[in-house]
């Protein structure tokens, strides 16, 4: 049986929070001249962390949010993108490559325990993708003990400025990457496989292989967000980018934001990284505590994510400017 020849927006209507095309422009130009009038580097770091956050809500959402297969080994995905990024970079190989290298490096990894993975359901296979992720940074760990610095001549010409515009690009293109996913024909199977595997694979979607397409382009993005982790840090452990703390931290921005839409992890990733940076240098010692408390009001009190907030007002402007003009008797729109 063929897939019913309907537009993906139909199946979209459930979850049509998003933000405008003007609040997207807004966001983009705050972005970009912003920073331009700030000297501190603390500022620059700052939005180059939002970047990073919405690169990576982004490439989680794809396979947690649209594909509803809710991953929690993400962090390899990360840490083989900066990991072999890193190596590359580091024998003399231009960035760029070394970039695009790390990124398909981490979507070949996907597609090897893919298959093995996606036979685990729900919790299971939530449960297995951690284990893949653990086994990963424990290996990582004892072949790779000391620290990953960056040779002199690189640390001499440093530029977080040049890093943050790349950032930027990355969550530009992630969020970009996201939304014509969503327009394609091939939303429609990832989507009923997120809505029920079973209904789906009757209708003759191709249950496996949209799942396989889901983590393919979830883990590319994830690798690239880890290849630009490793163009960042001046020093750090190998292992450092496979820790559970970058999954959690890509599951939160999508979860935050609105999981399930494109625009829940540019309103995510902004969120949990500005609050996350106040808690920690005014609360330093209980700042997780008090986010993580945050995080459960978050999502008990919006399901949605803070797009809910963005939905209540608009529909509150929306009726405020019908009885706008009902009072003074012009007509609408």
């Amino acid at each position: 049986m063929r897939v019913p020849d309907l537009k993906p927006r139909s199946l979209l209507k459930p979850s049509r929070r998003r933000l405008t095309p003007a609040a997207v422009v807004v966001l983009l130009l705050f972005a970009i001249a912003f920073p331009l009038g700030m000297a501190r580097d603390n500022i620059w770091d700052l939005f180059f962390m939002i970047s990073l956050g919405v690169a990576m809500g982004q490439s989680w959402n794809i396979l947690g949010g649209f594909a509803g297969q809710t991953s929690l080994g993400h962090a390899a995905f990360f840490g083989i993108g900066a990991l072999v990024t890193r190596t590359l970079w580091f024998h003399h190989t231009p960035f760029v490559l070394a970039f695009l290298v790390g990124g398909v490096a981490a979507a070949t990894f996907s597609m090897i325990i893919g298959a093995p993975t996606f036979r685990l359901r729900g919790a299971y296979f939530a449960i297995g993708t951690l284990a893949v992720a653990e086994v990963l940074r424990i290996t990582v760990q004892q072949n790779l003990p000391y620290i990953s610095t960056m040779p002199v001549k690189m640390i001499a010409t440093y530029n977080l400025h040049l890093r943050y515009w790349v950032a930027l690009v990355l969550a530009v293109a992630t969020s970009a990457v996201a939304y014509l996913l969503l327009r394609s024909r091939w939303s429609l199977g990832i989507l009923g496989v997120r809505e029920d595997e079973e209904a789906a694979q009757a209708s003759g979607v191709h249950v496996l292989r949209h799942k396989l397409l889901a983590l393919a382009l979830s883990a590319l993005l994830m690798g690239f967000a880890g290849a630009l982790f490793a163009f960042k840090q001046i020093s750090y452990y190998p292992e450092e980018p496979f820790s559970p703390a970058y999954t959690f931290e890509a599951m939160m921005i999508a979860y935050i934001g609105g999981v399930g839409t494109v625009s829940g992890s540019v309103i995510g990733g902004i969120f949990y990284v500005a609050v996350s940076y106040v808690l920690a240098a005014k609360l330093t010692g209980v700042h997780q505590v008090i986010f993580g408390a945050l995080f459960v009001l978050v999502v008990l009190l919006l399901p949605g994510g803070l797009l809910e907030i963005w939905g209540y007002l608009k529909r509150i402007t929306a009726r405020l400017l019908g009885r706008d003009r009902q009072s003074t008797g012009a007509p609408g729109p």
